[in-house]
């Protein structure tokens, strides 16, 4: 049974890295000594190690183990043999072209579908997808598809943030962005707010956090959902342009 953790971002403002989930990873994470964490986001563009390194020293407060698996020499069987995964957070775009690189999209899929817990952050949790799409990302280079992991059915927009009533930008809201995709796209999307996750097990996804998360589905307005509400199962619409 999946057994999945989708959080907007791994660091609120003013408190430490992952601090904010800690409580609940303790126990999400129970059956699991070490995790097998994926840096390949690489957050400004910093070493496998030094991100590694962070998540180690967040891990340690709740007595968990990390390995990178940049360190194995095999990221398939990594995968495979995992207790856990953890797919932190950085450029989108960087990390699914990782992924594919390696071979890790199907070996990702199998182990969250047999029962690996997997925790992501930001891009770790933009993959869990149907497509990479609604990411806040930089292309700055060429995965071979957008197609992500698939594991919920909608997109995910992380950090999605709400206009500021007293703002003097002029640019296009991430709201406006989101109905621009919907002019050639059908996926719903789930806007995830700072300090917010999906809680996913099995077929139930149920949003955690202080604040609610904003839906937007296909030829129709956007809407809230309040925390601990379940996410319902949506049907994809099939458009051709």
């Amino acid at each position: 049974m999946q057994q999945i953790t989708i959080a907007s971002t791994s660091t609120l403002h003013g408190s430490g890295y992952l601090e904010y989930l800690l409580d609940y990873l303790s126990v999400f994470f129970k059956n699991a000594d070490t995790i097998l964490f994926i840096p390949y986001a690489r957050p400004g563009g910093i070493s496998h190690d030094a991100y590694t390194e962070t998540v180690q020293k967040a891990f340690a407060k709740i007595d968990k183990s990390v390995t990178g698996i940049h360190k194995h020499s095999n990221p398939v069987e990594a995968v495979a043999q995992a207790e856990a995964i953890f797919v932190g957070g950085g450029n989108t775009f960087v990390l699914t072209n990782q992924l594919y690189k390696n071979n890790l999209i199907d070996a990702i899929q199998q182990a969250v579908k047999t029962g690996t817990p997997y925790l992501g952050t930001s891009a770790g949790s933009n993959i869990c997808g149907l497509t990479i799409k609604n990411t806040n990302d930089m292309p700055i280079v060429y995965p071979p598809s957008f197609n992500a992991l698939a594991l919920v059915p909608f997109n995910i927009n992380p950090h999605y943030l709400d206009p500021l009533p007293d703002s003097k930008h002029m640019g296009e809201t991430r709201e406006t962005r989101i109905k621009e995709f919907h002019n050639f796209n059908t996926n719903p999307v789930v806007g995830l707010r700072e300090g917010s996750w999906l809680a996913v097990s099995g077929k139930s996804i149920k949003l955690k956090g202080e604040l609610p998360a904003r839906i937007f589905e296909y030829n129709k307005a956007p809407y809230e959902v309040a925390p601990d509400t379940q996410i319902k199962s949506f049907k994809i619409k099939r458009v051709t342009y």
